[in-house]
């Protein structure tokens, strides 16, 4: 989704020689593999897109857009420097990059005035803290909440916060050390199909006289992703790798309707019948009845075959061996876990959903950064090959692989999931002045919404040496931090993936 994820994550092919040339964000990246001496990566950008260079233009509609902004906006909100933002913002590159560049120009905290709409963007730990989790229940989830909610309900992403931590008090158990065990075995399962797929791909292009396949990985990730989601959380076998189902195109739908809705100016959505009378409001309904269809005939079915009992000794059930190990059965047969139907689908719905994006988006920028970087891959193979040799591999046998963790952990710094998260005041409120703001602080007004960018946090240049390079040794050397920390770890209603431990990525990878 737009509002709160990349605008386009790298396309990706393989070759039999390693070359890099650089592709941050908004390119379409290209990697290849080849037939000889294994599988080699190469990275080229189809566009110019580096995110120092991107030069902005403007139009007439940016030049409307301003005046509208001066005479709308009213006055500054507290004593905050103001940037001002120009349709071509929204559109012409992704809106991370602008939020970067004036980040840089007006300082970790500042008013971002769009048309006759403002919003405060943050960029600050100590700020974000605050908002976060220190005064948590000031805030709610504003216009995240306004897009997701006719998808996910009442789920863990768009809920408020006491309905969030009365439901991951009661699905965080499902994932304990028996679980995630037996979720290995999937999970190298759905890896090895992926594979499998590749190599055929590859061969049927080897017989036709071709050397290389071009392969879009964040499509080929989503699938894979979707698959163990579906295996893992319901019991349920997608095979989206191999071929495409009504499910499957369905989710997707509402993906792109949910990235529609986060970038357009006015939510014509909410006019009366325009959920029948818009042809693209009328396709998200029908992929919203094909999704709900799926899950609530899954949720029935594990109802049918309820063992209740209590969370101890469904944690000691045999997880190797069980025909359905899956966390839905899990929910189902956990006493005092109480859900009704719809519940248990808005939780349901935002695992499938949100899970499998930010599974799949990991992935991929992992791969684009280590295809640029020949030397880490090689490092991180090394590492492999010696833990975990030809046996079978398990969730144990992951935690071993520490460079591995490192280049996850740095994916994730550079390019975060998600890169940016909004919150609404639902009160007045003083922000604080952070590392080097205003020592005073910020006064807010109810009703005001704020982006936390978390892209500009893993980037900052008062946090982190070389912010915009590649470099998973740096969580080798200890700093002091004097309690501030650049990392966005202090978010309580993280993403349902966020469940997983992070050795579920290292796996995958």
């Amino acid at each position: 989704m737009a509002a709160t994820n990349y605008c386009s994550s790298p396309v990706l092919h393989r070759l039999n020689e390693i070359s890099c040339f650089g592709c941050p964000a908004s390119s379409t990246a290209r990697i290849s593999i080849a037939k000889k001496k294994g599988y080699s990566f190469r990275c080229q950008s189809s566009t110019n897109t580096d995110e120092s260079k991107t030069t902005k233009t403007t139009n007439l509609l940016d030049n409307a857009s301003n005046l509208l902004t001066n005479f709308l906006s009213g006055g500054k909100i507290g004593s905050m420097p103001t940037a001002e933002g120009a349709v071509s913002d929204l559109f012409s590159r992704p809106l991370f990059f602008s939020l970067y560049d004036w980040f840089l120009e007006h300082g970790s905290v500042y008013k971002l005035a769009f048309g006759p709409k403002a919003f405060v963007v943050v960029s600050d730990p100590i700020v974000a803290r605050h908002v976060l989790r220190e005064n948590a229940f000031s805030y709610d989830k504003g216009v995240l909440a306004d897009i997701l909610e006719p998808i996910m309900g009442k789920g863990l992403i768009p809920a408020d916060l006491e309905t969030w931590k009365l439901r991951r008090r009661v699905i965080a158990p499902g994932f304990h050390a028996l679980y995630l065990e037996a979720m290995a075995k999937v999970f190298t399962d759905c890896s090895e199909r992926t594979m499998l797929k590749f190599e055929k791909l590859l061969e049927e292009e080897c017989s036709r006289g071709g050397r290389t396949i071009e392969l879009d990985l964040e499509a080929e990730f989503s699938s894979l992703a979707l698959d163990i989601i579906g295996l893992g959380v319901f019991n349920y076998d997608f095979g989206s790798v191999t071929k495409e189902s009504p499910v499957i195109k369905a989710v997707y739908g509402t993906l792109f309707e949910a990235e529609h809705r986060s970038t357009f100016y006015i939510p014509y959505w909410k006019i009366p019948l325009a959920t029948w009378l818009v042809p693209r409001q009328r396709k998200f309904q029908s992929d919203l009845k094909v999704i709900n269809d799926c899950l609530d005939g899954l949720i029935k079915n594990a109802k049918e075959t309820r063992e209740e009992t209590d969370v101890e000794k469904l944690q000691q059930r045999d997880y190797l061996n069980l025909k359905d190990a899956s966390l839905l059965r899990f929910l189902v047969d956990m006493r005092g876990a109480d859900a009704d139907d719809r519940q248990l689908r808005d939780d349901l719905m935002t695992m499938l959903i949100a899970g499998h994006e930010t599974t799949a988006a990991v992935l991929t920028w992992a791969i684009f950064l280590l295809a640029q970087h020949p030397s880490k891959m090689k490092k991180a193979q090394a590492e492999i090959d010696s833990v975990l040799g030809q046996g079978r591999t398990t969730f144990e046998s992951i935690k071993k692989l520490v460079y591995l963790r490192l280049i996850v952990v740095e994916a994730l710094r550079l390019y975060p999931q998600p890169p940016l998260l909004i919150r609404r005041s639902l009160r007045s409120d003083r922000l604080p002045g952070g590392y080097n703001g205003d020592k005073n602080g910020y006064e807010i007004p109810p009703s005001t919404d704020i982006f936390i960018s978390v892209y500009n946090l893993h980037r900052s240049p008062y946090f982190w040496d070389k912010p915009n390079e590649f470099e998973p040794e740096r969580f080798l050397v200890q700093k002091e931090s004097q309690g501030i920390e650049g990392w966005a770890g202090f978010d309580p209603s993280r993403s349902p993936g966020a469940l997983y431990p992070n050795e579920v990525i290292d796996l995958l990878l």
